[in-house]
């Protein structure tokens, strides 16, 4: 009897640090067991050998920054089935996205003896700015569980499962006293996407916004918050202005109290 097939899964790298990548890499038990479902069939961070041809799920971390790399993502959006998106980078543009509210040129004659030598587009970009994906996964880095959640779901052609609410909630639920409330910190928790398990209060620090901004977050609402903790229209700008700076929610208030 013939063997069933099995689908093939890519891992693609664009302009990003790897860390979500290595958050695949550190699912350790969890990757044994994807592996007998699945054929790693090309993974650059993980593999030098790859397997050429279609892929059923394909797992993209990092932004656009390059006119080569907008070509090849068109490509890899060509040769795959489902397009998932992993990260800060690939969902928001990353940290990187700060060139968008500044001098490119500028930038590259500050940090490159030979600024001549650099092509790079003056923006860096969200993968889905680009072409079409079937889901995004945020955080900076990713939170593996939820990974290993969307691949094993769209293997499973079903819908993920994965939080919508704020790292609010998750204060409640580990018992987080609220900083802002009882210290008087300042804190994106209200308005950022839940996945960290609220780490950084749990360590009395405000949350810097890592997993972007939650479904229909009411960022405004929270900057008068932040104003009325002391805060001027430069620091909240700079508050919005960290890995997810280019998701629109967060975007649109950073420019709303200057670049």
């Amino acid at each position: 009897m013939a063997e069933a097939h099995k689908p093939r899964l890519a891992v693609w790298k664009f302009a990003s640090c790897d860390g979500c990548q290595l958050s695949l890499l550190d699912c350790e038990d969890e990757l044994l067991a994807v592996a007998d479902a699945i054929d790693i069939a090309y993974f650059m961070e993980a593999t030098r050998g790859h397997i050429s041809g279609r892929y059923d799920l394909s797992l993209v971390e990092g932004s656009i920054t390059t006119a080569h790399a907008a070509e090849r993502i068109r490509e890899v959006r060509r040769i795959s089935d489902v397009v998932i998106t992993i990260g800060a980078c690939a969902t928001a543009g990353g940290i990187q996205a700060l060139r968008n509210f500044a001098d490119v040129k500028e930038y590259a004659s500050i940090v490159y003896a030979r600024p001549d030598y650099i092509s790079t587009l003056a923006t860096s970009t969200a993968i889905a700015d680009h072409i079409r994906v079937e889901f995004e996964l945020r955080g900076c880095p990713i939170n593996k569980r939820q990974l290993v959640e969307v691949v094993s779901a769209y293997l499973a052609k079903r819908k993920p499962v994965t939080p919508a609410h704020s790292v609010c909630v998750e204060c409640k639920l580990r018992g987080t006293v609220c900083v802002m409330v009882a210290h008087g910190t300042p804190c994106l928790g209200p308005v950022t996407h839940a996945g960290c398990g609220a780490l950084c209060p749990a360590y009395d620090r405000g949350c810097y916004g890592c997993f972007g901004p939650m479904e229909t977050p009411n960022a405004p609402a929270l900057s008068d918050w932040l104003s009325r903790l002391g805060m001027d229209d430069r620091s909240i700008s700079r508050v919005y202005s960290t890995f997810n700076t280019d998701a629109e929610p967060f975007r649109e208030e950073k420019e709303r109290h200057g670049r």
